[in-house]
């Protein structure tokens, strides 16, 4: 079956969509995703793709997220989302949230996190113990600690909002951009379910915080507000 997948990705592939895409993902030697390879497929056909093959099976699944191609990497992750989503049992979740953090080297760019982190990760967590969380905030690995803060976009979404601003706190002097952007990202969620709580943040940390994370933050605010903050 995996052949089958990666000769039908392939099918897809588009030289120039992969060269404008390679630019846009920062793949140049010292950028984040320094030799990241791109087929040059589009995110609607992987999605596509992924409801065509979601009864692949876990260990294929895996098999298709330790690709060279990073298409593969989120064709795979889809899948796994897909998976988490209509496990029936909370065994078969557990094992889908397990695989995920055993194969975070892979996950490894944006968009890869984005996508899954919260869906599987937060979800998982939801009623759960979250010191994972507080693991992986701490981990030399960017991609891991993006994971942590992405994954609390779905405790935000049923209006827990604790966790997102305790992880905001200890990445305050994070280096780097992209996790100043996922923070700012998660506290402008944050302020939409509960405007006074990062009000309470902003209140706080404002002073310090990187300017992206804070113009991320400040999105939802009127132009009087963001003027005070910044």
């Amino acid at each position: 079956m995996i052949e089958t997948i990666l000769k039908e990705l392939h099918n897809y592939a588009d030289e120039n969509v992969a060269d404008q895409t390679k630019k846009f993902f920062k793949t140049g030697i010292g950028e984040y995703s320094e030799g990241d390879i791109f087929l040059g497929i589009k995110v609607p056909v992987l999605r596509k793709l992924s409801k065509k093959y979601k009864e692949l099976s876990l260990h294929d699944t895996i098999t298709l997220l330790k690709s060279k191609y990073h298409e593969s990497r989120l064709l795979a992750l889809f899948i796994l989302t897909l998976h988490f989503e209509n496990g029936s049992t909370q065994k078969q979740k557990k094992r889908i949230f397990e695989l995920y953090l055993k194969h975070t080297q892979y996950i490894n760019n944006w968009d890869l996190v984005d996508s899954s982190a919260h869906k599987i990760v937060g979800a998982y967590l939801l009623h759960k113990d979250r010191s994972i969380l507080y693991q992986l905030v701490k981990s030399d690995s960017l991609w891991e600690r993006r994971i942590a803060v992405v994954a609390t976009l779905w405790f935000i979404k049923h209006l827990q909002l604790d966790e997102t601003t305790k992880l905001a706190e200890m990445l305050l002097d994070d280096k780097e951009d992209l996790i100043h952007k996922a923070i700012g990202w998660a506290l402008r969620e944050v302020g939409k379910q509960d405007k006074q709580v990062l009000i309470d943040f902003l209140e706080k940390h404002c002073k310090v915080m990187p300017r992206v994370m804070l113009r991320y933050s400040l999105e939802k605010f009127t132009k009087e507000e963001r003027t005070k903050y910044m």
